[in-house]
């Protein structure tokens, strides 16, 4: 061991036993704080019928004060416990102008030493800790909120240290990340998406620092990072603006159950409480108060799978249009001006002319249209009362609420949206059966008529929005989420792993509802090998990937004479991963129904099956369909029926690209028959 190493290891153990104290001076604390708590409970308890109102009041906020003070005191025992099972990740010696050098330690948590009153630990997120992301050996800046620090870094040095014990360090010439990203990329996925605070990447690091932007769009290839560069952000925002901004106060918008639970790691990895998350569908159902039933974004896109319909895919194409949003904007302004038919108003002796009337209804254009009837109406009981010199009955007042309604057209939203269809003249672009259920890409067209038209305020408490996979959602979706959240944004996806084509978003798009967006784009792949990502791009070219420099097996496309052999093949693939020492291994499907079929034929093997209907996201065998697959990874990766037949279309295409890359190591294509043409012909090898 040379003499750097030993005296980093004994540095190490310095910071563990200071730690050890830290862990428990808090657990002395804890524990005076509930003896304080039972004793005041106790006195409350036994001296309650001699304490007044104010006494009473009193001795409940000194109880919730010291229950938050003991909740705090918890709080920050786990982080010193994370702290000493990996104290810190990285080093460097910064020299500011005119000073000397001075080691600064950089970790998950900061730590400071209240015997040497000092910070021996950093933040990651703290202003000098982005010197670590953004500069090599030499001179270097980073911004603090009173001005920018310059000086010279003259030794930067990074550390892998596991349950407390060092397991490498590795000094930086040129760039250091890349030799300690190369080693955690070549490590197994887990069960849960993990934190990359030891990698960030100086691209990385801008976004996740970004304090300016209002809108933040992220464009990122597949295994970029995109998801965990939003989360990471969300931590920064969350340490930089502690004093305004808590985690209650965010919310993520993730495409279904199983991401959000496979995410749900990240935050509290690195020190933040769990944040709410919502799907979709589930802020859809709240906003049209459960009064129609609807069809979700995965059943739509299993009807697009399973049945080729032209006018299905024509609804879907409009809905999902630019043209469509505009057209809703422009039949608002119709009914506004078309659809008030006023006339002279009778209340006992009193006429109320039509252009006072008119005149009240136009005062209140900022109003929703259909929230303003109950406003003209005070507004006329007032003219009518000055008019007649008198209080009005009941029954004249009751008169001037119902009649004002009555002179506009429609009263329902769901009415006035199927008159929009008769108004543009495409009546059959509205399909509702007898139940009234709504086609997906209707859902959040009658919702934003709703908005406009009543006015929706639920989520006014939502301080930053993190919507993620943002090319499923469209123009529509957009002008939603605009007008219910007018909080900061990050939004983040990726335009070639849309799950349906014929709906997706572009950054571009999105630019276009949100013109304020600053927009990053991240085309270095991280998760995949040289060799999957290349196969990958015969699927759907993009020019613009760049995948790291780590290379693997190729991906094998394996042909059989019949589906049994195909099964049986399977069987055998998933037997030896068993063996192999990696962590996860996917199998995925075009369809559920081919996933289920798969699962039956696969029974005896421990496999778990994913549905939209799944929560939890666990490691070993998962077998599941390229749509709930999104935005996870797997060691491995088995793509079954990958024959002419089962992909062909443009929404099999997508899905193919999305299976295929979520490989990280190893990638295998199954087919019986022939093999999809969506693959060039000098791929397949027969075995």
């Amino acid at each position: 061991m040379n003499a750097t190493e030993s005296e980093e290891r004994e540095y190490l153990e310095e910071i563990k036993e200071k730690l050890t104290l830290a862990i428990r001076r808090v657990d002395d604390a804890v524990r005076q704080f509930s003896d304080e708590l039972r004793e005041k409970k106790q006195y409350i308890h036994e001296h309650q019928s001699g304490m007044d109102d104010a006494d009473m009041v009193a001795a409940g906020q000194s109880i919730n004060r010291m229950a938050f003070t003991g909740e705090a005191a918890v709080a920050r025992k786990r982080k010193l416990f994370k702290l000493s099972q990996s104290p810190y990740f990285g080093r460097l010696d910064f020299a500011p102008a005119n000073q000397a050098a001075a080691p600064v330690y950089i970790g998950v948590h900061s730590f400071f030493d209240e015997q040497q009153r000092q910070n021996l630990i950093y933040d990651w997120r703290a202003p000098i800790a982005s010197l670590f992301y953004d500069f090599e050996l030499g001179e270097a800046a980073y911004a603090t909120p009173s001005g920018t620090v310059r000086g010279h870094i003259a030794l930067k040095r990074q550390y892998k240290i596991r349950d407390g014990r060092l397991e490498f360090l590795l000094d930086s010439g040129v760039n250091i990340h890349d030799d300690v990203l190369q080693r955690e990329l070549a490590q197994s996925a887990d069960d849960k998406m993990k934190t990359i605070v030891a990698t960030i990447q100086r691209d990385q690091n801008a976004v996740i620092r970004n304090e300016t932007a209002p809108v933040m769009v992220i464009q990122g290839v597949a295994g970029s990072g995109k998801t965990s560069i939003a989360l990471h952000r969300i931590a920064f925002l969350l340490y930089r603006y502690r004093e305004t901004i808590a985690a209650k106060d965010v919310l993520i918008i993730s495409p279904n159950k199983v991401f959000a639970d496979y995410i749900s790691n990240v935050l509290p990895e690195l020190g933040e409480e769990h944040i709410p998350e919502l799907v979709m569908e589930e802020l859809a159902a709240d906003l049209l108060d459960t009064k129609y039933p609807f069809q979700t974004f995965f059943e739509q896109v299993s009807a697009l799978l399973e049945n080729h319909n032209p006018a299905f895919i024509e609804r879907i194409r409009f809905k999902s249009s630019f043209e469509f949003l505009s057209q809703l904007n422009k039949y608002l302004l119709h009914i506004e001006n078309q659809y008030f038919t006023v006339t002279d108003l009778r209340v006992g002796r009193t006429v109320v002319p039509a252009a006072v009337i008119q005149q009240k209804f136009k005062a209140y254009h900022r109003v929703p249209l259909l929230k303003r009837f109950a406003l003209v109406a005070e507004d006329v009981r007032a003219y009518v009362r000055d008019a007649a010199s008198r209080k009005l009955t009941g029954g004249e007042k009751a008169t001037i609420g119902e009649a004002l309604p009555r002179m506009f057209r429609f009263h329902q939203v769901l009415d006035l949206y199927r008159d929009f269809y008769r108004w543009l003249g495409r009546p059959e672009l509205l399909k509702l059966d007898h139940r009234l259920t709504l086609e997906y890409a209707d859902v959040f067209a009658l919702i934003y008529l709703r908005i406009r038209l009543e006015g929706l305020t639920a989520y006014d408490h939502v301080k930053h929005l993190l919507v993620d996979e943002m090319q499923d959602y469209t123009p529509v979706q957009y002008a939603v989420l605009s007008r219910l959240f007018r909080c900061r944004k990050t939004i983040l996806g990726d335009v070639s792993q849309t799950v349906n084509p014929y709906s997706a978003s572009s950054a571009e798009t999105i630019e276009r509802v949100f013109p304020q967006a600053e927009v990053i784009k991240l085309y270095r792949s991280y998760r995949s090998t040289v060799e999957i990502t290349a196969f990958a791009q015969r699927i759907t070219p993009n020019p613009d990937i760049l995948p790291l420099e780590r290379h693997g097996p190729e991906p094998v496309v394996a042909g059989f004479a019949n589906p049994d052999e195909e099964l049986a093949a399977i069987r055998q693939l998933v037997t030896a991963f068993q063996s192999s020492g990696q962590h996860s291994l996917g199998i995925i499907c075009k369809t559920l129904q081919q996933a289920k079929q798969a699962h039956s034929a696969l029974q005896f093997l421990e496999i778990q099956l994913l549905t939209s209907e799944s929560t939890t996201f666990k490691e070993g065998v998962i077998l599941t369909t390229a749509h709930l697959a999104k935005g996870l990874e797997f060691d491995a990766v088995i793509v079954p029926f990958a024959s002419a037949r089962n992909y062909r279309t443009e929404v099999d295409k997508s899905m193919l690209y999305v299976a295929c890359t979520r490989a990280m190591h190893q990638l295998t294509l199954t087919y019986s028959g022939a093999p999809t043409a969506l693959l060039s012909a000098e791929s397949a090898q027969h075995l």
